[in-house]
């Protein structure tokens, strides 16, 4: 048992260090840091006594002394896009809220969405902080080359939408929720399905044109080209002001913001929404179901991802196991009132 002095007694104008702990719990000071990193070797009622006294003293250990013992920072870098749009704020969001109930730190760094130079010299200073893994959300399809060749010393878990399946990579089914939105306008009458896609650069994107064009072929429907947005409101008003439409035409469209500006665009083209129109999006935003007319679209499961990130983090830090691929977690279709069937 450490009989090393105090300089003043806890509470009583210093915190409490681990050698009080000690003290106050009857043990070594080595054994109080075995409690407090939950390595093995520590008898249940120890462990019990060294618990009490930390809870008794408010002792809070220093995460640079639990570092140095267990080789871990309990911190992960987070490296997000630089833009507010919902899926990558969503993303980042509720991977925080799993880590935190992980006991994790997240160390949140954006960078510019599409310069791999500036995503590699955002990556080289986290793993200069020690970090214990690393999590990109990646909108770019030439950052995500450049994330699938990196040879780190530490986990690189990534959330993106991809045809090519990877243990390291997690992402939301972008394509079968396409499929899904075709596959409601197609079901309900509508036989020219035009699409508003996002940014051609855009994982998402790539993967929300390739259902749409799949399940367009599956009924033997009209392929029309695409035409590209940026995911704002702004290029969703001015696509449907230029947008070769008539009535009984549907638009299934990249993602709910720009279903926004399609929707103000139709209506100041004297065309209903969905009496001539029928829209759909994707995402789910909260202010969907209050837009006029609330719009039908693809929710996105945030959570889950959030989840299945940290998940992998975990696995492959603590564990230090091989991470398994996973299948893409599904979407759901929201079904309001910008879709109606076609009539007879």
């Amino acid at each position: 048992m450490s009989t090393e002095p105090a300089s003043a007694e806890p509470g009583k104008g210093r915190a409490a260090n681990i050698f009080d702990v000690a003290r106050l719990a009857g043990v070594s000071h080595q054994t109080v840091s075995r409690v407090i990193n939950d390595l093995p070797n520590v008898r249940p009622s120890t462990r019990a006594r060294v618990e009490q006294a930390i809870a008794q003293l408010h002792y809070s250990p220093s995460p640079a002394a639990r570092a140095l013992v267990t080789k871990r920072t309990r911190t992960i870098g987070l490296v997000t896009p630089g833009i507010s749009d919902y899926g990558p704020t969503s993303i980042a969001m509720h991977f925080n809220f799993a880590a935190r109930a992980a006991r994790y730190n997240v160390e949140s760094v954006s960078a510019p969405a599409d310069d791999p130079k500036a995503i590699r010299s955002v990556v080289e200073a986290l793993l200069r902080q020690r970090v214990d893994a690393i999590v990109l959300v990646v909108v770019d399809v030439a950052v995500l080359e450049l994330v699938r060749s990196l040879d780190l010393r530490i986990p690189v878990v990534v959330a993106a939408s991809t045809a090519r399946r990877s243990p390291l990579i997690v992402s939301i089914d972008q394509y079968r929720g396409a499929r899904s939105a075709v596959r409601h306008l197609a079901e309900i009458g509508h036989t020219r399905i035009l699409h508003l896609a996002g940014p051609r650069n855009a994982p998402d994107a790539t993967e929300r044109v390739r259902g749409w064009r799949d399940e367009l072929a599956a009924h033997r429907l009209e392929i029309v080209p695409p035409v590209f947005g940026d995911w704002s409101a702004a290029s969703g008003h001015r696509l449907g002001t230029e947008l070769d439409i008539e009535p009984g035409v549907a638009v299934f469209v990249g993602n709910d913001q720009m279903s926004i500006g399609l929707l103000s665009a139709l209506r100041e083209r004297g065309l209903r929404v969905p009496e001539d129109i029928s829209v759909i999006g994707f995402d789910d935003v909260p202010e969907a179901g209050y837009l006029f007319p609330p719009l039908t679209t693809v929710r996105q499961d945030f959570d889950t991802l959030g989840e299945l990130i940290m998940q992998k983090v975990l696995i492959a830090v603590e564990e230090e196991s091989t991470v398994t691929e996973d299948t893409p977690i599904p979407t759901h279709l929201v079904v309001r009132q910008s879709t109606r069937p076609i009539e007879d």
